[in-house]
């Protein structure tokens, strides 16, 4: 009975890493805005998650370089990552969004959010997970607000 546990421990932990990975995973000297339609979510640990549906002709906003960004607890500069933030290739169609973890979600005041509402959020893409199309948030921008999720707000 035990050898049966360990071998299927084993053999889920290569999952079980891939469900679950920290910044690393991502393309951090490319920040990518993306912009659509929330089409489903999953309000959970280890972290929220959306998948949103992205329109074809997706545009860069003119504003995104000037806009106000709220301070994080970890040092990052918000006018620099909003000023080199890109389009991703292909950028129509479905995304998986990764959110920060609830506790940090809570702390920020973000509700989560409802099939149909329309989500800005610039961040960055995992290149080798889920087809290239998962995108960790950097800033989130919903509800007229904009929030720091790789951290916890300054002060």
């Amino acid at each position: 009975m035990k050898r049966r546990t360990l071998l299927l421990a084993a053999a889920t932990a290569p999952a079980a890493a891939l469900a679950h990975h920290g910044w690393s995973s991502f393309d951090q000297d490319r920040p990518v805005y993306l912009e659509g339609r929330i089409k489903s979510v999953r309000w959970a640990n280890p972290h929220a998650e959306a998948v949103i549906t992205v329109d074809a002709s997706l545009k860069l906003p003119a504003d995104l370089g000037r806009r106000s960004v709220p301070a994080q607890s970890q040092n990052v500069d918000g006018a620099a990552v909003l000023a080199k933030t890109r389009l991703p290739e292909a950028a129509g169609g479905d995304w998986t969004i990764e959110f920060a973890p609830l506790s940090r979600m809570n702390a920020w005041g973000v509700r989560e959010p409802k099939p149909g509402e329309r989500i800005e959020v610039v961040g960055y893409i995992a290149p080798k997970i889920g087809n290239g199309r998962l995108l960790r948030v950097e800033y989130l921008f919903a509800d007229g607000k904009a929030y720091g999720l790789r951290s916890s707000p300054a002060g």
